[in-house]
């Protein structure tokens, strides 16, 4: 009997997770119709032909972005919830050195929301893990893995190479980075994560209590994201874009600063990059580089959970690493 009631739970608690996630969607995709249907008409005199580019911008991208978004959400929360952290650790090598591109390469099959990617490495870190490894894996898993690549596929119709760009750099990216904190870091930057109670349930309920909150959290980042990309696509005026458009380095440069800025989820940022057409393709597979692994919100998880001198210093490296990298597989692919 309680077996068959622990499975029933287990149903119900899924069904209801189910319904969250359709109704949140289905919200979100209502909101971006709404308002782009009706902003123009409750705009009065601002009914220019710019604010109604500013609608279809917005509406265009958050649409676009939702159900990537929902899948991806979805995926993370069901591995936070019934994967247990001992598997990531039996499956890395002893030696830091290889565990480093293994973890990173974990990415690639193991989906993870940015939010969810530095509690998943503090948990590694707590079971043995080395740190290196953890933070390799905390910068892959919401960069590439198969949600945010079939994302990009999508916003970049065509273009395969963006696709292989965005694996090679951010993977790269990832494993510089575990084998730069391996030789360089130093154990007081880095503060030991305590284990917290809200984080060591699992089952159904930690799943649905994962999956709204990864997905009402990323979804407001995804709504703000596209609502300052349409801003910046068409308020900022193209003269004062030619000075960066022209500049393959100052037009790299800006939208790296932007990623930092907008914060956008990684299962979306692919369709924000696309609509900033005026910017080199160099440029905006550095935006979709830096953008999962350096962001205003990951520094503020990473301060919270390992401490301000890892996030600062950390942050720093990544941001210069994956600049770097971006421009020299820009060189290369595209």
């Amino acid at each position: 009997m309680e077996n068959q009631r622990t499975v029933a739970d287990g149903i119900r608690l899924g069904l209801r997770a189910l319904v969250y996630a359709v109704l949140g969607g289905a919200a979100l995709i209502a909101i971006g119709t709404v308002v782009s249907v009706l902003g123009p008409m409750l705009a009065l005199d601002l009914y220019t032909p710019p604010v109604a580019a500013w609608w279809t911008v917005f509406t265009a991208i958050t649409v676009q972005g939702v159900p990537f978004l929902l899948l991806g959400t979805v995926v993370s929360a069901a591995i936070g919830a019934f994967v247990p952290e001992r598997v990531f650790q039996r499956l890395l090598p002893r030696r830091t050195v290889l565990a480093v591109p293994v973890a990173g390469a974990a990415g690639v099959v193991l989906p993870g929301c940015e939010c969810a990617s530095v509690p998943v490495a503090g948990s590694l870190m707590r079971r043995g893990v080395a740190p290196a490894a953890a933070l390799a894996f905390l910068l892959s898993a919401p960069a590439i893995n198969p949600v945010v690549l079939v994302a990009t596929s999508v916003a970049f119709p065509g273009q395969p190479e963006m696709v292989l760009g965005r694996l090679v750099a951010s993977l790269a990216t990832a494993v510089v980075m575990g084998w730069l904190w391996a030789r360089f870091g130093r154990e007081e930057w880095l503060r030991p994560p305590k284990r917290s109670a809200a984080h060591a349930p699992g089952g159904p309920r930690a799943f649905v209590a994962g999956l709204q909150h990864d997905f009402l959290h990323a979804g407001g980042f995804l709504v703000v994201g596209a609502a300052a990309a349409a801003t910046f696509d068409i308020v900022v005026p193209r003269s004062l874009l030619e000075v960066f458009t022209g500049s393959v380095w100052l037009s790299v440069l800006l939208l790296a600063l932007l990623a930092v800025v907008l914060c956008v989820c990684s299962e979306a940022d692919a369709f924000v990059a696309a609509s900033l057409s005026g910017f080199s393709p160099t440029a905006r597979l550095a935006f979709m580089v830096v953008g999962p692994m350096v962001d205003l919100k990951l520094i503020a998880l990473q301060t919270g959970t390992f401490g301000r001198s890892f996030a600062v210093r950390f942050s720093s490296a990544t941001w210069l690493v994956a600049v770097a990298i971006s421009v020299l597989v820009g060189w290369w692919l595209l």
